[in-house]
C-alpha cells in the first residue's frame, strides 16, 4: 500500500516540475477581440402607384450612427446612385430625382421616395455603421398595380366557354373557379412588366353558367365575378359600335343641314337681287315719267299753235 502512494507521489512532483518548466507557463495569454457584428437583412416590398414610400435602414438614433448610405439600383437605369449623409452637415446626392434622406421625431433616419412610379422600381442597399456593430439592408423594391378584372361567355360550337381575366397587374394575379371545373391558364408579360391572366372553363354540357363563379386574388384586391355581373369583354365592344354609330348619323345630319343651309342661301340671296333689280327699275320709271309728261305737254302746245295756223 505505502508503495502505491509513493509512486503515486512522485508521478505528482514529476507533472509538477514539467509545468515549472514551461517556459510559457508565466507568460500573460494575448486577447483576441473580434470585429464589431454585422447584420445583414434582406426584404421585399411592393407599394402601390402614386404613394410616399419611406425605407428604414436601422433603429438607430443619429447620437449612434456614425454615417447612412443608400446605394439605389433602379431596374431602368444604367448605374447606381448614392444617397448618403454623415452627421455634421456632409451630403451627397447623385441620383438627383426627389429621393431625400430625412428624420423621424425619434431622430432615426429614413429614406423618402414621393410619388413612388415605375422608374422608382429596382434594388435598394443600405450601409449603416454604429457604435458597436453596423447594418447591411437590401430592400428589393417594386411596384403593386391592380388588375382590370373581366368575364365573359364565349360560344365555341356546342360548347360554352366562360373566359375571366385579370389584365394588366403586378404582381400576377391568382384565379380560381367556384366550383371547380376543367379549366386552363395563361400568363403574359407585356413589356412595362405588367401581367395579365387569363383562365377559361369549358362548362359541360346542361350546365348552368350563373351558379358559376370566378374567384380573382391580387395584393391590392380579392373579388368574386359572376357571369351575370356583366359580360364585361362584350361590353365594350357594343360601346364601340355604339358611338360609331352616332358618331356617323351626326356627321350625316351635319353635312345635310349645311348643305340646306346653302341652298337657303343661296335663295335669299337671289330674293334679295331680284327685289333690287325691281326697285331699281321702279326707279328708273319714275325718272323717266317727268320728261314723258313734258314732250307730250310739248306736243299738246305744238299740236294747238299749228292748229290756228291752219
Amino acid at each position: 500500500m505505502r508503495d502505491v502512494m509513493w509512486i503515486c507521489a512522485m508521478i505528482i512532483l514529476s507533472l509538477s516540475e514539467a509545468w515549472s518548466q514551461n517556459p510559457g507557463s508565466n507568460q500573460s495569454i494575448p486577447v483576441i477581440t473580434s470585429p464589431p457584428p454585422t447584420f445583414y437583412v434582406v426584404r421585399n416590398l411592393s407599394v402601390n402607384l402614386g404613394t410616399d414610400v419611406n425605407l428604414t435602414c436601422s433603429n438607430k438614433t443619429w447620437d449612434e450612427t456614425l454615417f447612412v448610405t443608400w446605394n439605389i439600383f433602379k431596374n431602368k437605369a444604367k448605374n447606381p446612385c448614392m444617397i448618403s449623409f454623415i452627421p455634421g452637415g456632409k451630403r451627397v446626392d447623385s441620383c438627383k430625382d426627389g429621393k431625400s434622406l430625412r428624420n423621424t421625431s425619434l431622430s432615426q433616419s429614413y429614406l423618402h421616395i414621393p410619388n413612388f412610379s415605375k422608374d422608382d422600381v429596382g434594388d435598394y442597399n443600405c450601409h449603416s455603421p454604429y457604435k458597436g456593430g453596423s447594418v447591411d439592408v437590401v430592400i428589393n423594391l417594386n411596384v403593386t398595380v391592380p388588375p382590370k378584372l373581366l368575364i365573359w361567355l364565349e360560344r365555341k360550337g356546342n360548347w360554352s366557354v366562360v373566359v375571366c381575366k385579370a389584365e394588366r397587374g403586378n404582381p400576377a394575379a391568382n384565379i380560381s373557379w367556384s366550383p371547380v371545373g376543367n379549366s386552363s391558364f395563361d400568363k403574359t408579360l407585356d413589356s412595362q412588366g405588367l401581367y395579365t391572366v387569363e383562365s377559361r372553363l369549358v362548362l359541360p354540357k346542361g350546365a348552368d353558367a350563373n351558379n358559376l363563379s370566378c374567384v380573382i386574388k391580387h395584393p391590392c384586391l380579392e373579388e368574386e365575378l359572376f357571369l351575370q355581373d356583366g359580360k364585361k369583354g362584350e361590353v365594350p365592344w357594343l360601346i364601340i359600335l355604339f358611338v360609331v354609330i352616332i358618331s356617323i348619323l351626326l356627321v350625316g345630319c351635319l353635312f345635310v343641314a349645311q348643305k340646306q343651309l346653302g341652298i337657303l342661301r343661296r335663295c335669299q340671296r337671289s330674293d334679295s337681287d331680284l327685289s333690287t333689280s325691281k326697285s331699281q327699275t321702279t326707279e328708273d320709271v319714275e325718272e323717266v315719267e317727268p320728261y314723258a309728261s313734258y314732250i307730250q305737254r310739248v306736243n299738246s302746245i305744238y299740236n294747238s299753235s299749228a292748229v290756228l295756223y291752219t
